[in-house]
């Protein structure tokens, strides 16, 4: 079992994503309740068994946002 800290730092480390927070995996966990690997609450923090998270962000797709501020700058020029 690791924390969603440890389970960030674990993630970029081995390469399954190019980087990741703490708090986008809490995000990501709210939005998919159903999917994601079981919790375990462990104190104040959240705890999940790597085995189970490492193919579940492996197999997730990426949805990076749009960077809107950077829109028709080169226009502008």
């Amino acid at each position: 079992m690791v924390s969603f800290r440890e389970l960030a730092r674990r993630l970029i480390s081995d390469g399954v994503v190019k980087g990741i927070t703490h708090q986008r995996i809490s995000q990501i966990r709210r939005d998919d309740p159903k999917g994601f690997p079981p919790v375990v609450p462990i104190g104040r923090s959240l705890a999940v068994d790597y085995r189970l998270a490492r193919p579940y962000f492996a197999s997730r797709k990426s949805r990076q946002g749009r960077r809107t501020d950077l829109e028709g700058k080169a226009d502008d020029e």
